[in-house]
Parts: C-alpha cells; sequence; structure tokens
C-alpha cells in the first residue's frame, strides 16, 4: 500500500469546510460545548493548581486564554491546562476506547486563538483530528490489554492533525506532524484512578499543539512513522497484529456518523453508567434498606470490568473506575454527580460496607455501536429474604451512542459544570455562543471569563 502517514498528510492538507457533511455539524457543536462545560467544572481540581505552579504560569509567551480565563499563557500550555482539567472529573465526551473532546477542544481553541482561525476552521479541525483517530483506533483497538491509555496515543494524532489543518500545512508537513506526534505518544492504564490519568489527556492536547509548530518549522519525522513494522501500530498495539497494510480510508469516508460521540451525564467511567442507570430504573418505587441486599451481580463486557479495577475505591480517582462504586451510589445515594464522588461520600461506612457485596461478571460480547462495550449489560440483585430483583438488558442510556442527548440535558449538564464560574445569564451566553461553535468570527468571540484563576 501507499505510506499510510503520507495519505494522511494529504488528508489534513486538503480538507475542508465546504466538503463536511452537515449531519456531523451539530455534534460538533455539542462537543465543544460539553468539553467547554467540564474544563468549568475542573478548574479548582488539585491538577489544575499543581500544572500551574509547576508548568503553565512561570514566564512564557502569553497568546492564549488558559481555559477561556484572563490569564494568558502560552498556547502548548492552554492545551496542556485545558486538556487535564477536561479529563480530571472524567466527564466528557468518550468514544473508541478515549476522550476526543478533552483532546482536541481545548488544543484547537489555544491555537485559534493565535492564528484568528474561525469557526468553520475550528470545525474543520476538530473532525479531522477525529478521523485520525478513527483511522488509527480500527487498526489497533485493545490497546488497554497493552497497558496504554489509548486517550493520550491517539489523542496526540488527532491533536496534531488538527493543528495541522488550523495552520493550513502542506501534506508533507502535515505528514511530518503526525510523524513527530507519534513519538510523544504514551500514557499508562496503570495511572487511572489518579490524577495522572487526567494528565494524559493534556499532555496529548499539548504535544500535538506542539508537533504541528515543529513541522510548521522544519523539524522531520520518519515518513512511514504509522505503519513501519517499528512504528507508531506496533509499538502501542496489544497482543494481536496490528492492521499495518490495509489503505486509508480517510477522505473516501467519514467515520463520525458510524463511531459517534458519546456524551456523559456522571463524572465518572462511561463503564459505570449503564449499570448505574439500570439499577436506579430497577429500583425505582421501592424503598429498599441496603443492609437488606445480600448480593449483586452486574453483568458487563470484559474489557469494561479490566477497566474497572478499583471493587472497594478508598477516594474519587479511584472511585472513576470502580463499578462496585456506581451500584452503591445507585442504592443508597440514587445519584451519580460531582458532589457524589467527593472522598468523603467515596469513604463513608455506608458506601465502604456495600463495595464487597458488588461482583462483576464479564462476558464477551461486543457492541457493534462501540465494540469497548457489552451489547447490553444486566444486574441482578438479591435480598436477604430471598427475593430476586432483575433489572434485564440494559442496551442503551441518553448520551449512549446513537442516543444523543437532548439540547436542555446538555444545557441542563452546563449549568450544573459552570455554576461556579458563570452566573446564569453568562452560562447562556456561553452555551449559545458553544451551539453555534462552526459560525463564530473568531475564538476570541467566546467570553473571558473573569472568576476563575485568581489566586
Amino acid at each position: 500500500m501507499s505510506s499510510l502517514t503520507a495519505a494522511a498528510g494529504r488528508f489534513l492538507a486538503e480538507i475542508k469546510y465546504q466538503d463536511l457533511p452537515k449531519e456531523l455539524l451539530p455534534t460538533v457543536r455539542d462537543a465543544f460545548t460539553d468539553t467547554v462545560a467540564v474544563i468549568m467544572a475542573g478548574v479548582d481540581e488539585p491538577i489544575s493548581a499543581i500544572l500551574r505552579k509547576t508548568l503553565v504560569e512561570p514566564p512564557s509567551r502569553k497568546e492564549s486564554r488558559a481555559c477561556l480565563s484572563s490569564h494568558l499563557v502560552s498556547a502548548p500550555d492552554a492545551a496542556l491546562l485545558g486538556g487535564s482539567i477536561a479529563h480530571a472529573l472524567d466527564y466528557g465526551v468518550q468514544t473508541m476506547s478515549g476522550h476526543p473532546g478533552g483532546v482536541l477542544v481545548p488544543a484547537i481553541l489555544a491555537e485559534a486563538e493565535v492564528l484568528g482561525s474561525t469557526g468553520e476552521d475550528m470545525t474543520t479541525a476538530f473532525i479531522a483530528g477525529y478521523e485520525i483517530w478513527c483511522e488509527l483506533w480500527r487498526r489497533s483497538k485493545n490497546f488497554h490489554a497493552a497497558g496504554w491509555h489509548p486517550t493520550s496515543v491517539f489523542g496526540v494524532m488527532a491533536s496534531a492533525g488538527a493543528c495541522s489543518v488550523l495552520r493550513r500545512l502542506p501534506a508533507q508537513k502535515a505528514q511530518m506532524a503526525l510523524a513527530i506526534a507519534a513519538s510523544h505518544a504514551g500514557g499508562l492504564f496503570s495511572n487511572f484512578g489518579s490524577m495522572t490519568k487526567g494528565y494524559h489527556s493534556g499532555m496529548a492536547s499539548r504535544n500535538g499543539v506542539i508537533s504541528a509548530r515543529l513541522a510548521e518549522a522544519g523539524m522531520t519525522g520518519g515518513p512511514e512513522a504509522i505503519e513501519h513494522v517499528q512504528g507508531f501500530l506496533t509499538a502501542f498495539g496489544a497482543e494481536s497484529a496490528p492492521d499495518r497494510e490495509s489503505e486509508s480510508r480517510l477522505g473516501k469516508e467519514w467515520y463520525l456518523p458510524k463511531h459517534k460521540l458519546q456524551f456523559k451525564m456522571h463524572p465518572t467511567c462511561y463503564f459505570e453508567h449503564r449499570s448505574f442507570e439500570g439499577t436506579v430504573q430497577m429500583l425505582q418505587g421501592r424503598k429498599i434498606n441496603p443492609d437488606d441486599i445480600e448480593s449483586v451481580e452486574v453483568t458487563m463486557g470484559r474489557n469494561q470490568v479490566n477497566v474497572l479495577i478499583h471493587d472497594k475505591p478508598q477516594d474519587r480517582f479511584q472511585a472513576q473506575f470502580s463499578g462496585q462504586f456506581a451500584i452503591a451510589a445507585a442504592v443508597i445515594l440514587g445519584k451519580l454527580d460531582v458532589a457524589a464522588t467527593a472522598d468523603e461520600v467515596v469513604q463513608r461506612a455506608d458506601m465502604q460496607a456495600f463495595y464487597p457485596k458488588v461482583k462483576l461478571k464479564p462476558v464477551d460480547e461486543f457492541d457493534p455501536r462501540d465494540p469497548v462495550f457489552s451489547p447490553t449489560e444486566s444486574v441482578r440483585m438479591v435480598l436477604r429474604n430471598g427475593e430476586v430483583i432483575e433489572s434485564g438488558p440494559i442496551s442503551t442510556i441518553p448520551g449512549y451512542a446513537g442516543e444523543p442527548l437532548t439540547t436542555e440535558q446538555l444545557w441542563g449538564k452546563f449549568a450544573e459544570c459552570t455554576a461556579k464560574t458563570h452566573t446564569p445569564e453568562q452560562a447562556r451566553e456561553m452555551f449559545g455562543l458553544l451551539q453555534k461553535v462552526d459560525s463564530l468570527a473568531s475564538a476570541s468571540v467566546l467570553p473571558t471569563c473573569q472568576s476563575i484563576f485568581n489566586n
């Protein structure tokens, strides 16, 4: 086949807003809206202060607003901070084994401020980066099994692709941007359940910005960095051999209509959401004392079980990857919002006592809508009196693949996420602008938030 890396470079150089399928635009608008929301929700997270103190706010080039605040930093640093915060609560959009919104949107907003890019430019860059992510993902999907975090592995390539489009790099330089980005890829699965998982998203966002800038300045990389036998696909693949041979589909078909973005209504790994919602629905109208529950069995895909690694979480980072926490939240709290994932809630005695009652049962089945999930999940609860309560198959929830959130549902999440950073009027203004991001004259049209990073 012709060089995959070169084909990707040509795609990035040739993609035009006018050629994008118009049915994709609402999804992109929602992705920008959702990502800005979860950044605002996470601005007070510990990782924000750590990164600002150590990496972002020492003297540097002042060219982009950090998380749309009044603080100006370099564009790579704005991408690093925004990408890390966007993923700190594990609340952002998900698909293809990772979280493209939290990587792409911060990088695009940061570079768009430097370049004066229009909304059409930003939209085109987002879709281009997304398509790069998909093209790589279809060639080797099981990165978790090899110990990698796909968000940072695929994300840096997607970010480099998006920034190449914003910078209008010619094909050969866009090819080099991807080659450079391939050497930035990384992020270990063993860091799930810690602040470093969020940092992976920021790393990918920042390093994509840097890769495109280096390529524009003349830095070179391997012309077959992606498909080479000792290249990206081989290095980051799982046990099965990656597809290094098939022709690129970039520019020949669009992945986004098939591999849809999934929007979260809860700030945890998406693998917890269907069983949480199913349990809440199963118990609706019933008042069951948690002490009267003998056991709970949750059936879900093996890959999901392998990711939900904390069976007795001790803090909110571990709770983000705990099926036991999700069921305890459904039974005891009846909700799973940001407040419900606070350390003091995760550590409550009644929650800790309930976790050992929950067992996850893996199945080797795959959902064609998103193969990292099983087609359905189910919850089986046994009470101490012998009664058995079953959820039946849980196939979808609002926001899951092919089930987009309504505008009002997305606004509800946006309002919750911005409650500490914006007045209701400011939040409505920002929401309205993000919902028409492709028509904005520039990124600078988005209002500056004066209430964050003032310490």
